[in-house]
């Protein structure tokens, strides 16, 4: 299963809720050294904005993996740059307002978050 597949199974998982930073989080687990379990449990309270709509979860997920992989800090820079050029903001109820505006769910929305998130660093890490 590819990253993106890992997290797409995630988001669909009935039983369990894996928010947006969880589902980019895990799928890169084992390359940070972690367990899923200790994945889950180190980005349980970054979803919905850390939980104070904040900034995105996928995108806090995903600085989780680029710190773990110990990545410079000029990637940061330049995902969050080609966030904000996709997606005009950051913080998850921004994002929100925008998808509602154009019709689209909130679960469908933050699917979109996490697979761009997911692809982006697959594609910028070399970890296909």
């Amino acid at each position: 299963m590819t990253r993106a597949e890992h997290s797409q199974a995630l988001r669909a998982d009935a039983q369990v809720h894996y928010n947006c930073a969880q589902s980019v989080l895990i799928p890169f687990a084992q390359d940070l050294g972690l367990t899923q379990e200790q994945a889950y449990a180190l980005a349980q309270y970054f979803g919905s904005g850390m939980g104070c709509g904040s900034v995105c979860g996928a995108l806090t997920g995903a600085f989780l993996v680029l710190g773990g992989l110990g990545l410079p800090l000029e990637t940061r820079s330049r995902m969050l740059q080609d966030f904000r050029q996709t997606h005009g903001e950051v913080d998850c109820p921004l994002l929100l307002a925008r998808a509602a505006q154009q019709g689209q769910g909130r679960k469908c929305h933050c699917d979109d978050m996490v697979a761009w998130c997911v692809e982006w660093l697959c594609r910028e890490s070399g970890l296909e």
